[in-house]
């Protein structure tokens, strides 16, 4: 994404037309972020509003030689997880289940399974675990965080981090086999 610098320096300026036009621009991949880390829509919604106006607040300090894309989804990424922690009255419990093979029984071949699920199913199946662990899981999967920088962004340690991982990858396998089976037997 290639963003004007003429229409930054208008946004900097306080021209809302210049900040309206850049909101249309960063919407959609703003938007995705949130989506992956949201509830609902209308929560990501309220997100991608609050986010940008970090964006916009910042634009004087944004670095051109940075692409422009990853620069804002860097903002909104931390401002999803300065929600997460501003929002969260009860801690989150930790699920703990035991995904032992012997409750596994009929292993699936993922190159079988890329073919039949597509992107939105995936999301779903991870929109299905636990808070703690779709949040970890996105940071780590989807936005290449390391466990060191998911640990202080979530005040968690290291290897909280790591057992969240292997968590999701777990329950993630559990559903797809599930699925793979229920299908098979159709």
């Amino acid at each position: 994404m290639k963003v004007n610098d003429s229409l930054i320096r208008d946004c900097i300026a306080g021209d809302r037309k210049a900040q309206f036009s850049l909101h249309k621009m960063c919407y959609s991949i703003l938007m995705s972020v949130c989506l992956r880390y949201k509830v609902d829509q209308d929560e990501a919604k309220s997100s991608v509003n609050a986010g940008f106006l970090k964006i916009v607040n910042n634009l004087n300090r944004y670095n051109t030689n940075i692409p422009f894309d990853a620069w804002i989804r860097r903002i909104m990424i931390n401002h999803v997880i300065d929600e997460f922690r501003k929002n969260r009255k009860v801690q989150e419990l930790i699920e703990y289940t035991d995904f032992s093979e012997k409750q596994m029984p009929n292993m699936v071949d993922y190159n079988e399974a890329d073919k039949i699920f597509d992107a939105s199913d995936l999301e779903s199946m991870i929109k299905s675990l636990p808070p703690v662990t779709q949040k970890v899981f996105n940071l780590f999967a989807v936005d290449g965080y390391s466990h060191q920088e998911i640990g202080k962004l979530l005040n968690i340690s290291d290897g909280t981090s790591k057992w969240h991982v292997s968590s999701a990858r777990k329950k993630l396998q559990e559903i797809i086999n599930n699925t793979m089976n229920s299908q098979k037997a159709i």
